[in-house]
Parts: structure tokens; C-alpha cells; sequence
């Protein structure tokens, strides 16, 4: 199995989008009112080569966020908490088909953590492939509700016919609930709130080494670490929850974690280098 890092594009935010500040409504307003920007984050996308198929986690961002008028002008996050930079070469498709990989014939499956516009920009270069998005995530992402929430819904291509996951309770690890992909077992999806309501991370047993795909559940793994939530996610309790679960899951099963916007995921994944929960535990004691 071969897992493969993709950099679609860079974002900033603003530093309480990535940090949270206050709590409640007044955390998501603190992110809208914060003037300082983070430096521009990778927007990262995940193909692993596996036995059973080519499996693509998130789409990473479209070129058009260039293009006038690709985001809805009265968004506020958009408006003000938000910058996206994606060149045409940049977008999933062409840099899947310089690894050889032809993105409509050769992905057996494509696995969105969730419907932020960063994580499933690159939806057009995968019509006809067998997408899986939780049913939680794609609920919530519909409408002017889901407009509000952040999510570009008429970016979406004709061709976005999702499958729709519902988690059973099978427990894995620290998590309650969870869905195997892959027959031989060793690719497994579990929920992931916090950022999203509907958010899945997945889990990838490579040899001696657990992979954890993380989308945003953090947007660093130092962040993590702190149990420190973003400034946007529409459940605090959650995402600190969703925390506790990685890194009890960590303590248990050495685990590379892998955040979308992390400069150092792409290094950590080339190095297979685990979260130190470890170190953690002692500077505790």
C-alpha cells in the first residue's frame, strides 16, 4: 500500500478561525472580527494505492476561487475570514494523472470528510466514482442553511450523487461507531464531529503503522495535543470530544496523524512519525 500526499492549493484564515477564541456564538464572532491571518496553509488531499483500489480522501480545492463571484459575496466567512490561492495545475485531477492514476477510470473510491468547499472543490474531475460522505454531513450541507454554515452547495457539480453513510455501533478503538471500507479490513471510517456535525476521519492500518486521514478535525496536530477547537465548528463539546477519542486512540495504536491544513503532514506522513502521546503522558505526571 502506497498513501501519497497532494497539495491542492494554499489557504490562510484568520488566527481565531484556527484557534477558537470565547465560546458559543461569541467563538464564531471572534473568528469573523479578527484581523490577523495565519500564514497560507496547505490544502492537502490523500490517494492511497490499495489492493482492492485507488481510494481518494477529499478532493482539496477548485482554481475557480480565483474567479469572481465563486463564493456568495453576502457569506461573511467568506467575505472576511478566509483566502484561498489554487492554480490550475494545482487541482486534484492533473496531479492524480501525473501519478499515473486517471481520476474517473482508475478510483475505486472517493471519500469526503466533509463538504467545506476546501475539501470538495475538486468534485467535477470525479463524475461517475463512488463517493461517500456521511449521511449527518450532507444533511446539514444542503440549503441556505447549509449556505450559512459555509457550505458553496450550487458549486456542486450535476454529477454529485454521494452515497450516504450511516455509522453502526461497532466499536474501534475509542470509537463507538464505525464502517470498514475495504474488505480486508485494514481502511476503516469513523465520525469525527466537531467541525462539522457530519465529519469522518479515516483510518488506514499500513504494516506496522496506523494512518489517521483527519480532514479538520484539528487544524494542526500541536492544536490537537492542546484540545484547543477551531473558531468555527458548530459544536465545541464535540469537537473536544472527538479530540479526547484521537488521542485515546493514539495511546493505544501508534498513529501518524495527518490534519488537511498541517505544513508538517505531508513530512509526518513521509516519516511515519506518530503522534508523541507518550511524551504528553510524562510532562503530565
Amino acid at each position: 500500500m502506497r498513501i501519497h500526499a497532494i497539495q491542492t492549493g494554499t489557504v490562510a484564515v484568520t488566527q481565531n478561525w484556527r484557534r477558537g477564541q470565547g465560546h458559543g456564538s461569541i467563538r464564531r464572532l471572534n473568528t469573523l472580527l479578527d484581523r490577523r491571518w495565519t500564514e497560507p496553509l496547505p490544502i492537502y488531499a490523500w490517494v492511497i494505492e490499495h489492493p482492492e483500489g485507488v481510494i481518494v480522501v477529499d478532493t482539496g480545492e477548485s482554481a475557480r476561487v480565483s474567479q469572481p463571484g465563486y463564493f456568495p459575496g453576502w457569506q461573511p466567512y467568506f467575505r472576511f475570514a478566509v483566502k484561498e490561492w489554487v492554480r490550475p495545475e494545482e487541482e486534484i485531477g492533473p496531479q492524480l494523472r501525473a501519478l499515473g492514476v486517471d481520476p474517473q477510470r482508475d478510483v475505486r473510491w472517493l471519500v469526503l470528510t466533509h463538504l467545506h468547499t476546501d475539501h470538495a472543490g475538486g468534485l467535477g474531475h470525479f463524475a461517475g466514482v463512488d463517493t461517500l460522505v456521511s449521511r449527518t454531513e450532507y444533511a446539514g450541507a444542503q440549503g441556505v442553511h447549509g449556505q450559512f454554515e459555509g457550505y458553496p452547495n450550487k458549486r456542486w457539480p450535476d454529477s454529485f450523487t454521494p452515497r450516504l453513510l450511516d455509522f453502526p455501533d461497532r466499536r474501534y478503538g475509542s470509537f463507538a461507531q464505525s464502517l470498514p471500507l475495504t474488505n480486508a479490513g485494514d481502511i476503516v471510517l469513523v465520525p469525527t464531529p466537531g467541525h462539522t456535525r457530519g465529519h469522518l476521519s479515516v483510518i488506514v492500518q499500513d504494516g506496522e503503522h496506523t494512518i489517521f486521514l483527519a480532514g479538520d478535525t484539528s487544524y494542526t496536530q500541536e492544536l490537537l495535543l492542546e484540545q484547543a477547537p477551531d473558531g468555527v465548528g458548530p459544536d465545541e463539546a464535540q469537537e473536544l470530544d472527538t479530540h479526547r477519542r484521537i488521542l485515546q486512540f493514539a495511546q493505544s495504536t501508534p498513529t501518524v496523524y495527518l490534519p488537511t491544513h498541517d505544513p508538517e503532514s505531508a513530512q509526518r506522513l513521509a516519516e511515519r512519525r506518530v503522534i508523541p502521546v507518550a511524551a504528553m503522558a510524562a510532562e503530565r505526571r
